[in-house]
């Protein structure tokens, strides 16, 4: 990692660079494969700065911004979330987001990133994180397997009107 890039919990004023990173993020790793009306509906659902406010201010998750100066770099978010059926015990808290913009990928940040974020789902009380990710994101998968999650199911996940089917998986933490 850079020198200048720290990790933190993402606060108020960080709402409209984060969705704007959000929605350049999700769009540049799944655009190509998902139609681009679904796209758009989805883009407009889940990351407004509106979205992006609640979020931070939600007391049952905790969004973490990876920063260099005044630029957000990447993202991750846990929260508080019912697990699908697959995911056992109690109180496994969702890895809900993980992403890094895509200029900084290489650079040393998805892991103190991730080591963050399990540090924050500690805090939530979590003794196991769960995440979904598209089934055809091997190289996702593969960054979640070196942090010990390993593949429990399957679920779905709706980008507008497209069915996607999502690997479910858990990490003891």
């Amino acid at each position: 990692m850079t020198e200048e890039v720290r990790v933190r919990r993402a606060v108020a004023a960080d709402a409209a660079p984060l969705a704007e990173l959000a929605a350049r993020t999700y769009f540049e790793t799944f655009a190509a494969e998902t139609p681009p009306d679904d796209m758009v509906a989805h883009l407009a659902k889940s990351y407004g700065e509106r979205q992006q406010s609640e979020e931070i201010a939600d007391p049952d998750a905790v969004t973490l911004v990876a920063a260099d100066g005044g630029t957000l770099t990447g993202y991750a978010q846990v929260r508080r979330y019912p697990p699908p059926s697959c995911v056992t015990g109690e109180a496994p808290v969702e890895l809900r987001r993980f992403y890094v913009d895509r200029a900084w990928h290489g650079r040393g940040i998805a892991q103190p990133l991730m080591a963050a974020a399990l540090d924050a789902a500690r805090e939530l009380g979590a003794p196991r994180v769960w995440l979904s990710v598209w089934e055809r994101n091997a190289r996702a998968i593969a960054f979640y397997k070196k942090f010990g999650f390993q593949d429990v199911g399957e679920h779905e996940f709706w980008v507008g009107t497209d069915c996607q089917m999502d690997r479910v998986m858990v990490a003891e933490i």
